[in-house]
């Protein structure tokens, strides 16, 4: 099988997910085509040469519907016979466009591929696509559905994390990506945002609140649960599912849980053949990949199993690798993560994640995915493993190896 290799890894900041953030003016399609120009730029590649572009997006409808990869391809002036498709696994779609364009390289589908993603939180709300998973009573019904955030406090109370334990994971969030910011490690990806004039509309990640302290993550109130105990009243349905649980402890809100931000990713893929031919170094090598489905109510577990099926899959244990990148989609989740393969804090999202930084659904799986391969370049290490909690029980992950 032919090997991938990671030419480039670009992303945008993260803007507020909101009508004041600064990202809100930007249309995804915008945001879609900038990391797609700036791949095409700072490696100087025809993109003549590029067979497929695959973003994920997690609500494509208005604005982001009608296949937004192809669309992108088309207004970011590729080559037209550069195809573009978009996907959805939830969370994980951005990592996980990342795997389908090496599996393309590396079943010789494609001689380069770009994964990705895009999300505009702030224009096309999540959820708005709508779904039979919690519409359609029947549906629902069988899989016990309920929100993530029900899910992520049912793995607080069954796994025994604390309100105390999950604001203390925010608050060092908060501080790591501060420090990471202030010490530059994400300047040889980021892709500052332009309007279409081309001024720059943002630079920098905008949802960080680096002031966070263990006093102002107190004054939080449970954002989970009212619709838990109250109405709808959703944790009777995570106790028919999990009867060993007296009752549900809510711990999570707007401050341990990641935020609703806009942005975009890219990540280049190739074989060795197509580097060599544009003088491009390998930054890495794709090592393994994987996908897996988990209990879809409590939803949010499938980290751990994931971890452990693509490491198998690479002949790899847990001590082969020097970082791990878990996306922040609930403090509970890196938590369990951390706790169930017994992996220390030091080497998990050394560099703060979305509870700092923001989630944009699409994009979040291959703009970690960058993030940590620029860790492993700055710091000299070797391997890094990186994988997503998913919508309706599901993890993906990758594990990579700086060349």
């Amino acid at each position: 099988m032919t090997e991938a290799y990671i030419y480039d890894a670009v992303r945008t900041p993260r803007g507020k997910g909101r009508k004041d953030g600064k990202l809100h003016e930007i249309t995804p399609i915008q945001l879609a085509t900038q990391v797609l120009q700036a791949v095409r730029d700072r490696t100087g590649i025809n993109t003549a040469d590029v067979d497929d572009v695959v973003l994920g997006c997690v609500s494509p409808v208005g604005e982001q519907g009608s296949d937004i990869a192809r669309v992108a391809v088309l207004n970011a002036d590729y080559a037209e016979t550069t195809a573009g498709v978009q996907i959805n696994r939830f969370c994980a779609s951005g990592l996980e466009a990342t795997n389908m364009a090496a599996a393309k390289v590396m079943s010789g589908e494609a001689m380069f591929a770009i994964g990705g993603g895009v999300e505009s939180m702030s224009r096309v709300p999540m959820g708005s696509d709508g779904a039979a998973w919690a519409m359609d009573p029947a549906v629902a019904y069988k899989t016990y559905f309920a929100p993530q955030g029900i899910g992520a406090d049912l793995i607080a109370t069954k796994y025994g994390f604390s309100r105390h334990d999950v604001d203390a994971y925010a608050m060092e969030s908060q501080r790591r990506a501060a420090q990471a910011w202030s010490e530059g490690r994400f300047k040889n990806s980021i892709v500052p945002v332009r309007d279409v004039i081309g001024e720059i509309v943002l630079a920098h990640d905008e949802h960080m609140r680096p002031q966070t302290d263990m006093q102002s993550l107190g004054s939080l109130a449970p954002a989970f649960q009212a619709m838990g105990e109250q109405m709808p009243g959703f944790d009777a349905i995570a106790l028919m599912r999990y009867p060993e649980i007296e009752k549900i402890d809510h711990v999570h809100h707007g401050g341990n849980s990641s935020g609703i931000v806009d942005g975009a990713s890219a990540i280049l893929v190739g074989n060795k053949a197509m580097g060599e031919k544009y003088g491009l170094k390998p930054r890495a090598r794709i090592r393994a990949m994987a996908s897996i489905g988990s209990e879809p109510m409590i939803m949010l577990t499938g980290p751990e199993f994931v971890a452990n099926k693509v490491l198998q899959r690479a002949g790899m244990t847990k001590d082969d690798i020097d970082l791990f990148e878990l996306n922040e989609a609930f403090a509970s989740v890196v938590l369990r993560f951390m706790q169930a393969l017994n992996i220390p804090h030091d080497k998990i999202n050394v560099n703060g994640g979305a509870i700092a930084m923001g989630h944009p659904l699409g994009a979040t799986g291959a703009m970690i995915l960058g993030t940590v391969l620029d860790e492993l370049e700055r710091t000299g290490k070797g391997t890094a493993l990186v994988n997503l909690c998913v919508g309706a029980g599901m993890g993906t992950g990758t594990i990579i190896e700086r060349i």
